[in-house]
């Protein structure tokens, strides 16, 4: 099922969650490969561009084969942010989405993420000013509100449309929640009567029948998947072919995890370097064998591993 962002055309309507520490090149590769329409960065502060910091720098590093790509920002200055969007617009992204979601306090403590939410006129103020300032299309990604009292991602994504949101994605969540409970599928609904632009659902999607049920529950064009893809890049595949064919494709065998682990290795030392690498391996490693018989001690080993030749050793006499 095709999705039109703006000018922008996605091949199928599933989209990997931006996620910070996550959603770096070689696993939004991996997503890519595993057929997600639509790959995001972790997201990225407008402050810290226009100081030039330098860990920002690989934070936009952006490779043809995976796009199209959403880059993600996050601030809370309507002029910078607008300023920041002009100035990085010639790079290859193709979507600038503006986070209003991210419950993290050393984010919401600088009245950025989802603090937005509690300030609907300055919504209007940074979608109204980013989407005129550049030609690609710019989306966000809300909540369902700050907290259970101020439920009102009805409302932001009325704002959003209002000022030029070429798509909202709602988080089924309000702040408070962070990532616990269960995600409200019926303020996604909700959004998707209210505006005319497209709306990503997110929350809870960790199967092919949890991503046919959000669609049919709320309506919504696309359907964005977060940390049920952690150590799990086959859930966009395995969507894909339930959407297509109505088959559920049993999960990958023990053999294409060891690959596929290995494989994802190579490719963080590679762009990542030995030191850095590795160390981000091992949570990668956690998520790849959750559920796996001995995974406690695996996840306990690895942390010990400090090079690629380790982790094989490991990974063999899982």
């Amino acid at each position: 099922m095709k999705l039109r962002i703006g000018k922008v055309t996605l091949e199928n309507n599933l989209i990997l969650a931006p996620m910070a520490g996550v959603t770096d090149l070689p696993f939004r590769l991996l997503c890519k490969e595993q057929g997600a329409g639509l790959i995001c960065t972790e997201m990225v502060s407008a402050k810290a561009i226009h100081f030039q910091n330098k860990n920002t720098e690989s934070l936009m590093e952006i490779e043809e084969r995976e796009r199209p790509v959403s880059l993600q920002i996050f601030g809370s200055e309507p002029d910078l942010m607008a300023e920041i969007a002009k100035r990085i617009e010639h790079r290859n992204f193709d979507i600038l989405d503006i986070n209003m979601g991210c419950p993290v306090p050393k984010v919401v403590n600088n009245g950025e993420g989802s603090a937005l939410m509690k300030k609907p006129e300055l919504v209007h103020e940074i979608v109204y000013k980013v989407s005129h300032a550049i030609e690609k299309p710019v989306t966000v990604k809300i909540r369902k509100g700050f907290t259970e009292d101020a439920v009102n991602a009805v409302e932001i994504a009325k704002i959003a449309e209002e000022a030029g949101a070429a798509a909202v994605a709602v988080h089924g969540r309000t702040r408070e929640q962070y990532y616990a409970g269960q995600a409200d599928w019926d303020i996604i609904r909700q959004v998707k009567e209210a505006v005319s632009i497209p709306v990503i659902g997110n929350g809870d999607v960790d199967s092919p029948q949890k991503a046919e049920a959000l669609v049919r529950e709320t309506g919504c064009d696309g359907i964005m998947i977060g940390r049920a893809v952690q150590g799990n890049p086959w859930l966009f595949s395995r969507i894909l072919h339930y959407q297509e064919t109505g088959e559920l494709l049993p999960p990958p065998s023990m053999e294409e995890v060891k690959d596929m682990m290995l494989r994802h290795a190579k490719m963080q030392l590679e762009y990542k370097g030995v030191y850095t690498g590795m160390r981000e391996m091992r949570k990668h490693v956690a998520w790849y064998t959750s559920g796996m018989p001995h995974s406690a001690s695996v996840r306990r080993q690895v942390n010990e591993v400090e090079s690629y030749a380790q982790l094989e050793e490991l990974v063999s006499r899982m």
